[in-house]
């Protein structure tokens, strides 16, 4: 088969191999339909290189067709139109059971200290071959997968793997009052939809900071406060307070992680440990790696006092100074994390069967056949061409 698999840095090809087979008498394999392109993604193309082998299949946000199953799976049949959450979870455990299925103590992966393995996304979470393809193995085959109605074209349900329940958890995390107010910093997909279910969620004030002209636009486009941070600058906080009644707002999103903008210290020791050999780079970014954390002392700055700060953008470094001061002055809480995709896909999926409140039936910039993803990957990273969500067809 073909799949998207990465050689270095910012070195993605899409190579020719071998088809997946069922391995567990739980297993479905999926003939991938549909299958996204993630901001994660970007940092196994530029930071996240020593946990990474060539060869190994990138993406998380695929849906498509049951192909086979394993002679344990009563739940699916061949036929069945499924999306795979990115967490790959048993959904009988402990942490699943209390909807933390990002925990899931079956898939859990000790060697690194980490928690559920994730497909296609590295050594720290399993290096699970991932669903840039055109077909994927999937285990736990009678709970994981997310089974969707035929009829719909597939952006109705593809963004149920990662985008939609990762920004309904930052919208919930973010605890914001009905009619309060909510800054998101980073208008990518997912700050972009977190803007979108606030609202739906009754939000009265939703603020969207960026600083990239076409999702400043879009997000403009349904109604939302925009402010480009290349203008504001140092003004970004009077901006927001002018917005909240002089206070800040309820809650800010950072849905921008460890490559932010603005943190070149950070971004020189990020681009550093890229150009060291793996053994020695993992070692040193598991101990002593710092993020860009640009984004994350300003949504600090930004929040009113007592307010809640939500974090979905990933970070990943081990020694981030962060300011406590502060954060405690301000009586901040502060709640973030993977998402649990199954936790949220009864409250989401209403929404995806009657009309589209969240707009994604045209969610998507950009649609492309998987040969021409490494062009793709390139391009979002350059945040060009007016690049948002891009969805590849196998």
């Amino acid at each position: 088969m073909k799949a998207l698999t990465w050689h270095g840095k910012r070195d993605v090809r899409v190579d020719t191999v071998p088809d997946p087979v069922i391995r567990d008498p739980d297993d479905v394999i999926v003939k991938i339909t549909t299958t996204g392109l993630c901001g994660s993604d970007l940092h196994l193309y530029e930071v996240l290189g020593a946990f990474l082998d060539p060869g190994d299949i990138l993406g998380h946000e695929p849906m498509g067709i049951v192909a086979e199953v394993g002679p344990e799976v009563t739940a699916l049949k061949p036929g069945d139109r499924v999306v795979i959450p990115f967490n790959v979870s048993c959904n009988t455990c402990f942490m699943c059971k209390q909807g933390l299925q990002s925990q899931c103590e079956t898939t859990q992966v000790h060697e690194h200290g980490t928690g559920a393995s994730l497909f296609g996304y590295t050594k720290l979470y399993g290096q699970i071959p991932g669903g840039q393809a055109e077909y994927l193995r999937v285990p736990f085959g009678n709970s994981l997968p997310i089974r969707v109605p035929e009829g719909p074209s597939d952006e109705r349900f593809v963004y149920l793997s990662d985008v939609l329940p990762t920004a309904w958890q930052a919208v919930e995390y973010a605890s914001i009052p009905r009619g309060g107010s909510v800054a998101v910093l980073g208008l990518g997909p997912i700050g972009d939809m977190s803007c979108r279910i606030a609202a739906h969620r009754g939000v009265g004030t939703v603020i969207g900071i960026d600083m990239v002209p076409e999702r400043l636009e879009r997000a403009r486009g349904r109604g939302f406060h925009t402010l480009d941070l290349s203008t504001c600058g140092e003004g970004l906080v009077d901006a927001v307070r002018d917005l909240t009644h002089g206070r800040g707002p309820d809650a800010v999103i950072d849905a921008v992680g460890m490559e932010a903008h603005g943190s070149r210290a950070a971004a020189a020791a990020q681009g550093l440990t890229t150009m060291l050999p793996d053994a020695l780079a993992g070692a040193m970014m598991k101990r002593a790696g710092i993020d860009r954390l640009a984004a994350l002392t300003t949504a600090i700055d930004l929040v009113r006092r007592g307010g809640t700060v939500s974090v979905s953008g990933v970070y990943g470094g081990a020694a981030d100074p962060l300011p406590l001061l502060t954060m405690f002055d301000k009586q901040l809480q502060l709640r973030m994390g993977q998402a649990n995709v199954w936790r949220w896909v009864d409250d989401i999926l209403p929404l995806l069967s009657d009309g589209d409140p969240l707009g994604v039936d045209d969610f998507a910039t950009h649609r492309l056949p998987l040969d021409q993803a490494p062009d793709a990957y390139a391009m979002f990273q350059k945040k060009q061409d007016g690049a948002v969500k891009v969805l590849f067809t196998p």
